[in-house]
């Protein structure tokens, strides 16, 4: 496990990003898996910044998001989808053919696990990009008694949609359920790269690295990963590490 504690949200967006645009440098085919969120964002522009200036190509980067709204299509301004396009894919050269997102319009919900997971199986992932939950979720990967292992289809915890409603009219509106990539496909990552910004996570990062391994703390799975590297600002490490 390695730890880069950064001063604030703008160092750890630089940090973060210098980590993944390192990884396409060094393997311009790397297959990059991508997470949504406040976290990411500031990530997402610095990468846009390097790819601006020269200094990063993406047209053979493979990008697999973790997780999307069940209900939602592309063209909503509240689907991961379009976060992605919006942050990160309409403003580099990554090719379309190369972007996979679980399609929240999918109907067969077998089908469209099945389908992803041929996706994840025919790409391994070489650094996925990690947001923590205020709960301990990874992807939408929520606590409980025992975790798929696969891409599945799950109904969201309460202080998920509490976290999430914040992007919505009212919580009514955020969506009950989503389409996630599975604990296992996410362990198997060649790297992690997790993210935690502002003293609202300092709490749940103790519980995910100072605790027990549990599936009631999803992220605390994270602790086996041979090659997890945590960067946080100064708020979400305090008293941490």
């Amino acid at each position: 496990m390695k730890i880069y504690k950064a001063k604030d949200y703008e160092h750890l967006s630089q940090i973060a990003a210098n980590i993944l645009a390192a990884q396409v440098t060094l393997k311009p085919d790397s297959v990059l898996g991508l997470s949504t969120g406040q976290t990411p964002i500031g990530t997402y522009k610095k990468l846009v910044e390097k790819y601006k200036s020269g200094d990063l190509c993406f047209n053979k980067v493979v990008g697999i998001n973790l997780d999307e709204y069940y209900g939602l299509g592309a063209d909503n301004p509240q689907s991961y989808a379009y976060f992605m396009n919006n942050n990160l894919f309409n403003h580099v050269n990554i090719n379309t053919e190369n972007v996979h997102i679980p399609n929240g319009l999918s109907q067969d919900i077998f089908a469209e696990c099945t389908r992803y997971d041929e996706v994840i199986a025919k790409n391994p992932i070489d650094i996925q990009l990690l947001g923590i939950g205020s709960n301990g979720h990874i992807g939408f990967n929520e606590p409980d008694a025992e975790l798929k292992l696969n891409t599945h289809y799950i109904t969201l915890a309460k202080a998920t949609i509490d976290t999430n409603k914040r992007y919505f009219k009212n919580e009514y509106e955020v969506p009950k359920m989503a389409y996630t990539m599975g604990i296992k496909q996410i362990m198997h990552a060649k790297k992690i790269l997790l993210l935690a910004s502002g003293e609202s996570k300092a709490e749940i990062l103790r519980k995910a690295f100072k605790g027990s391994l549990t599936t009631n703390v999803p992220a605390s799975l994270l602790q086996m990963h041979r090659n997890l590297i945590i960067v946080g600002d100064e708020a979400a490490l305090k008293g941490v590490f």
